[in-house]
Formats: structure tokens, C-alpha cells, sequence
């Protein structure tokens, strides 16, 4: 708010001191007028000098999105930490094949399978793998918990001053913040050696939960008028546990919702190289800069609705799917809304069916196979049978229409977005932690990235070029223009 002094008497108060509020609030309100009214002008004319001709792309084989015509990813680079398999080349044509997920060469399933029959959360040991290239002794693991239950605390009036002083209506706009911000709190931020970068990306991922639990809280206190509750997370108890544990009022879990929650963390950990957020990462930390930097680099890719906020738009789109079609068990019914969704007629008017799709994965995504196992599961005790239901007809119906749309013969499978946001949903977790927890589970894979680019000397700062396609031109001097 902005402050004015008082006349020098307590008695002589001016007209102008009473006045002057009201007139700098009406000079304000002339000022934003008049650059709305210079910027709607600019944009009107805008297309005519910055609009590239889609020949151009064509003309320079210019790859979009560094993907190739067949939609592979360019290679851009070697990485030891995970692999994402969802095709075979044979004779230089893409085939498909049924997706496959590694963790330093381990298989997904297996690792899901290993520690859920042992009875105990896995997302520690998945980062202790993803970090150090081995998976850990029994005594190796309990040292590592240890060590982050140690990290759990936030710095000194962090909370304070890094998250309730400038709350945001978007958490993952807070943990970007929050991230830089820890590079103020680091008494050798600059220290790129081995050992500060690996001290730093366990306290990173020992601390992201908490920051995300508390910034939530301080979202609903400052936007949502509700009741400010930060819960310190409590030593011993697993990411998962701790994530339930700070997120609720009343501090209660079940054990089946921990364990859930540790499959769904796993699952996100790590996605190979070349998604769009570990890569951003990587293209930072490549320029030698500050690990806090890259982290925030990674959160604020993956904030966007085409990368980990995709799992909102699909809960998004289901509400409106359940408000708007009037029977959700009739084909029929479905396939005409999501024709409605293809033809930017209903939903958000985006043309697309959330959920469905990836830009490796063709015959399945193996992390929606997994959870879908567990949703189908668990919507019966949680009275969302239904729901599931609707779910399982949209992933069945939706691939032959984005084929006749899109008029491709490319296979289309259900990503592990349509599947996510219905699972934290019967556990109760609110929307504006779905992309969250997605950072959260992020974070050892983006560490194990960020330090495998600064510590290989073989790595070198990542720059692509970019074809300037723009007409020759003369200088005109100003008053001839």
C-alpha cells in the first residue's frame, strides 16, 4: 500500500494532503488507460512483422520441437539416469511397442513390485538410485533416510519471509520462487564441487515437500480467506507420510493412502533426459550457473498445461465431461462430447482430450497401466466407481476419433495424466497440488540430471542455432518512417 507523510502540525490538515490519494489513484487509472490502449494498437499490427511462414520450416528442415518427422526426439545428448522405451526402429522406421520406463537400467514394474512386497515406501530408495546410480544396502537406505529427515527443516524465518510474506494463487509459481530463494539461505550457494552439489540436492528433495505443503497453506489463508495451518513435518516418517501429514487439517492418513501416494511419487521421479523439464534444467545447469537456478528453471516447465499441469486439465476436463453428458455409461454419448472437445466446441476450447497421447509412448504408457491397476482397485471402497468407469470409456473411445482428426494412423495410448489426478482425488488432495506433488516426485531425477551435466567434462553449454529468416532491410531515419 502506498504510504503518505503528515503536514508537520497534527491540526493543519491540507486540502492537498486529503485530496492527494484520490489524485494519484486517478492519474494511475489514466496511465494503465492509456498502455492498455498503446498496447491494443501494437498487437492489432503485430502479425504483419512476426508472423514465420510455415514453409520456412519445411524449407530448412528445421525440426519443431527438436523432434523428428516421425516424431522420435532428437539426440541431444548421453544420460546413465532413465530411459523412456515406447517404440523399436527397425530398417529406420518407427514401430510400436508397448512402453517401458528404467531407472538407472531397472525397470519401473520391477522396482514398484520389489518394495510394495516387502511392505515398505519406495521412494527414498528410488532416489537414492537415481542420485548415486546403485540401488542402496539395507544400511545404505536407513543412513539416507536419516539423512533427510535431518534436511526436513527450512531454514531460519524461511517460512516467513520466503513464503508467507509473498503468497501466490499458484504453488508451483511459489516453488519456483522458493527454489532461488534457497540460494540465499546457502552459505556457499557458488560451490559447484561434487560433494556441495550432492549436500544441496538432498536437501532440496528433502525440503520440497515441505515447501509445497506450506505454500499451499499460505494460498488457501491469503487467497482462499481460510484458516492459516502450517504443520511441521515430523522425522521418521516417509516423503509420502510427511506430504499427508503437513497437507492435512487433522494430520490423518491411512496406511493405504500412504503407500499410494509413494507408488504415485515413484512413478514421477524420473522421466529420462529429454522431457521438457529435466531438459530446461540441463540446458541451465550447462552454463555452469547455480543449482537453485536449474531447479527453478525445471519447476516453472513444468508448471505448463502441455508438460505436468496436464494432469489438471484432465481433471478438468472430467468435470466437465460428468456435468455435461447425460449418460456417462452410452458409447454414443461420450464419443459425440468428445467429438464436441475435438472441434473446440465444448471443455476448454483447446481441441484436444487430456489424457491421451505422448511423444514416446505408443502402444501404453507404463506408468498408467500402474496406476490404473491401483485406481481400478480402489474406486469401489471410495465410491467412484462410476468415475472410473467414465475414465476407462474415454481412454477406450478416444483413440480412433484423434486419429480421424488428426488424420494419422499413429498409435494413441493413455499417458499417466488420465490416470493421476482421479487417483490424488480419492485421496482427497485438491487440485492445486496435482502439479505439485509432480515437482516434488520430480526433484532426485532433475538433481541426478543437474549433477550428471556439471560433473561430466565432457558436457558442453547447450546451444542450438536458430535460422533467421527475416527480409533484408534498410535503416529509415525517423521522420521519414
Amino acid at each position: 500500500m502506498m504510504e503518505y507523510s503528515k503536514p508537520d502540525s497534527g491540526l493543519n490538515y491540507n486540502l492537498e494532503y486529503l485530496i492527494e490519494p484520490q489524485v494519484r489513484l486517478r492519474e494511475q487509472a489514466r496511465q494503465t488507460a492509456h498502455s492498455f490502449q498503446f498496447i491494443y494498437n501494437l498487437c492489432k499490427d503485430f502479425p504483419l512483422h512476426n508472423q514465420i511462414n510455415p514453409e520456412d520450416y519445411r524449407r530448412w528442415s528445421i525440426k519443431r520441437g527438436l523432434r523428428n518427422d516421425d516424431g522420435t526426439g532428437v539426440q541431444a545428448g548421453i544420460t546413465l539416469i532413465g530411459n523412456v522405451d515406447g517404440y523399436r526402429l527397425e530398417d529406420g522406421e518407427k514401430l510400436p511397442a508397448e512402453g517401458r520406463l528404467y531407472y538407472r537400467g531397472v525397470e519401473i514394474s520391477e522396482l514398484i513390485e520389489g518394495f510394495v512386497a516387502e511392505g515398505r515406501s519406495g521412494f527414498e530408495e528410488v532416489s537414492y538410485l537415481l542420485l548415486f546410480g546403485q540401488l542402496p544396502t539395507k544400511g545404505q537406505l536407513e543412513d539416507f533416510k536419516e539423512i533427510l529427515s535431518d534436511f526436513l527443516t527450512l531454514p531460519n524465518r524461511f517460512t516467513e519471509d520466503a513464503i508467507l510474506s509473498a503468497p501466490s494463487p499458484n504453488v508451483m509459481n511459489k516453488l519456483a520462487r522458493s527454489m532461488l530463494a534457497m540460494y540465499s539461505y546457502d552459505p556457499d550457494p557458488e560451490n559447484g564441487s561434487l560433494n556441495s552439489e550432492i549436500y544441496k540436492a538432498l536437501q532440496l528433495v528433502a525440503r520440497c515437500p515441505v515447501i509445497v505443503a506450506q505454500a499451499y497453506a499460505a494460498k488457501r489463508h491469503y487467497c482462499d480467506c481460510e484458516s492459516l495451518l502450517i504443520h511441521p513435518p515430523q522425522p521418521g516418517l516417509s516423503v509420502a507420510e510427511n506430504l499427508l501429514y503437513c497437507l492435512r487439517p487433522d494430520h490423518k492418513f491411512s496406511p493405504e493412502e500412504a503407500r499410494l501416494l509413494d507408488v504415485c511419487l515413484v512413478l514421477h521421479a524420473e522421466h529420462g533426459g529429454g522431457n521438457n523439464s529435466t531438459f530446461a534444467c540441463r540446458v541451465l545447469s550447462s552454463t555452469g550457473t547455480d543449482i537453485y537456478s536449474a531447479i527453478s528453471a525445471a519447476v516453472g516447465a513444468l508448471k505448463g498445461p502441455k508438460h505436468g499441469g496436464a494432469n489438471c486439465k484432465v481433471q478438468e476436463m472430467f468435470w466437465h465431461i460428468q456435468e455435461e453428458v447425460s449418460d456417462w455409461e452410452d458409447d454414443g454419448t461420450v464419443q459425440d462430447y468428445l467429438v464436441r472437445l475435438l472441434r473446440k466446441e465444448a471443455g476448454d476450447h483447446a481441441g484436444l482430450i487430456y489424457g491421451m497421447g505422448h511423444a514416446v509412448y505408443t502402444l501404453s504408457d507404463p506408468r498408467a497401466v500402474i496406476l490404473k491397476r491401483y485406481a481400478r482397485a480402489l474406486a469401489g471402497p471410495a465410491g467412484l466407481e462410476r468415475e472410473f468407469h467414465l475414465i476407462e470409456r474415454v481412454e477406450r473411445l478416444a483413440p480412433p476419433l484423434i486419429q480421424e482428426w488428426c488424420r494419422t494412423d499413429k498409435p494413441i495410448c493413455a499417458n499417466v495424466d488420465l490416470y493421476s489426478g482421479f487417483v490424488y482425488h480419492m485421496m482427497g488432495i485438491p487440485e492445486e497440488l496435482f502439479t505439485p506433488l509432480f515437482a516434488v516426485a520430480r526433484m532426485p531425477g532433475w538433481c541426478a540430471h543437474r549433477i550428471e551435466e556439471v560433473h561430466n567434462p565432457l558436457n558442453r553449454i547447450i546451444r542450438p542455432a536458430y535460422r533467421e529468416v527475416a527480409p533484408r532491410r534498410q535503416y529509415v531515419p525517423l521522420e521519414e518512417r
